[in-house]
């Protein structure tokens, strides 16, 4: 009975020590994404700003400059993707495509 008992408990401290690790793996990890976007009014603006939620989940930070019709998003990768968002922003009738990497090297 001593023995199973032992057997049971060491079962029990490894998977604790393998659980404990697990988290470790999964690092959060921040991303900015540039989005060219089809807005042309302070509405529209609006409209993002007040429904950032429907973007998804993860997002850290949201900025809108209406003149480059550029939307910034900040978000964790590991709840989110570009993908998501362009959905996101479909749903509020809002045309979005993450800006190419080679013109944001311009800057």
């Amino acid at each position: 009975m001593k023995k199973i008992l032992l057997v049971c408990l060491a079962l029990v401290w490894s998977l604790g020590a393998f659980a404990a690790t697990e988290p470790a793996k999964k690092e959060k990890k921040t991303v900015t994404t540039v989005f060219v976007t089809d807005i042309d009014c302070d509405h529209c603006v609006q409209k993002i700003m007040n429904n950032v939620p429907v973007l998804g989940k993860g997002i850290k930070d949201v900025r809108v400059d209406l003149p480059k019709k550029e939307v910034t998003v900040v978000y964790d990768a590991s709840k989110n993707d570009d993908a998501h968002i362009v959905k996101g922003f479909a749903s509020l009738k809002v045309k979005a495509e993450p800006k190419a990497a080679d013109t944001a090297a311009k800057r």
